[in-house]
């Protein structure tokens, strides 16, 4: 005579609480964003995209990468390489011009002289 290998039926009730808990367990990480838990790959991916933000910014306005550098010093220096390197080809592709900054480094005004009468 052979023996089943076969399991037995699970209970009705573990079934029921599996179903239950499914919602629960497919939102893993909406609960560790509530819960504020660090993510790791986020951070990196967030930073990565800051960076490439500040490199194109600094391109597009002009600035060299070592002012770059110095105006962001916590950003990731290859993140604002890339950055401005893709900014600078974009513009180099569709021949845009510098798109000069209006602001000093502490965030105050340039002061740009009157335009002079044509009259």
């Amino acid at each position: 005579m052979r023996r089943s290998t076969s399991r037995p039926p699970a209970p009705a009730f573990l079934r029921v609480l599996l179903f239950a808990l499914l919602p629960l367990l497919s939102g893993c990480d909406q609960v560790a964003e509530l819960l504020e838990l660090p993510n790791p790959s986020r951070d990196a991916a967030r930073a990565e995209a800051e960076g490439r933000a500040i490199g194109s910014a600094c391109r597009h306005a002009g600035r060299s990468l070592e002012d770059c550098y110095a105006l962001n010093g916590s950003a990731d220096k290859a993140a604002i390489f890339a950055g401005w390197r893709d900014m600078n080809d974009y513009m180099m592709e569709h021949k845009l011009e510098v798109v000069p900054s209006r602001l000093l480094p502490d965030g105050t005004p340039v002061k740009t002289p009157p335009p002079a009468d044509a009259g």
